[in-house]
């Protein structure tokens, strides 16, 4: 049984203090679900603070990029080590933000996902489409090229610690939301894709979120369906509502 994991990606919001003070405000209200994998990746410079506020608690750090060499003229990025050595155990890698803001592409999140293991840290893989895409019909086509490439050379056993965190480009921080039925249609495509690069027990352990526009209103529906996991969460994740999506 795959447990639920509902992971809140702050993106460039909070100072150290803010980070200190939304943890606390959330500690009492999600530190009841043991069923749920709580996760919270605040920007690179509130990580130690939120790693020692959570202490105690079943609360999860993880960061929200890195880079995937280890050190070096490599001006304003951060190193895998860097974020693991704060404590952290996830990192999120792929952002569509982070694909059409910095370029990165598919082949260069491969390389940090390798890296990512290599540190002991659990990768948050995202993939998606954009509107254009999906009325092209493609969808299914570029999500399974974005899971391969990720993968490229990732054994069985590191890729069960991964999650994967499908997130249509059209509904970030759009207010727009794909349906439940829309949702699991790609979810379960990562999945079928997953059992072709590995095997079919192999994708029945990777959990499986849905990112864009999750709120409270919506929590429930998308985490019933059967490839649906849990949510990579953003606006939402700024107030004490996320709560209520963890206690969906």
């Amino acid at each position: 049984m795959r447990k639920v994991i509902v992971a809140g990606n702050w993106k460039m919001n909070k100072t150290p203090r803010e980070a200190i003070e939304l943890i606390e405000t959330l500690k009492p209200l999600v530190s009841e679900r043991e069923d749920v994998e709580v996760v919270f990746c605040p920007p690179f410079i509130s990580l130690m603070v939120a790693v020692e506020a959570v202490k105690g608690t079943n609360i999860k750090i993880g960061a929200q990029n890195m880079y995937f060499e280890e050190n070096g003229a490599y001006t304003g990025e951060v190193a895998p080590d860097m974020i693991a050595e704060c404590g952290v155990e996830y990192v999120i890698l792929g952002h569509s933000e982070r694909r059409q803001y910095f370029g990165e592409t598919d082949e260069s999140i491969n390389k940090k996902v390798k890296k990512a293991f290599e540190h002991g840290l659990k990768p948050i893989i995202c993939v998606g489409e954009t509107l254009e895409q999906r009325e092209q019909g493609i969808t299914e086509d570029l999500v399974r090229l974005q899971t391969k490439i990720a993968l490229k050379d990732i054994s069985k056993e590191d890729a069960k610690k991964a999650v994967f965190a499908y997130e249509p480009v059209w509904a970030i921080g759009t207010g727009k939301t794909a349906t439940s039925v829309q949702a699991e249609e790609v979810c379960a495509a990562i999945r079928r894709v997953l059992s072709e690069i590995y095997d079919e027990e192999t994708a029945g352990e990777i959990r499986i979120q849905y990112g864009g526009s999750v709120n409270a209103g919506n929590a429930a529906e998308l985490f019933a369906m059967p490839n649906i996991d849990g949510g990579l969460v953003g606006g939402a994740s700024l107030k004490a509502d996320f709560a209520k999506i963890v206690n969906y």
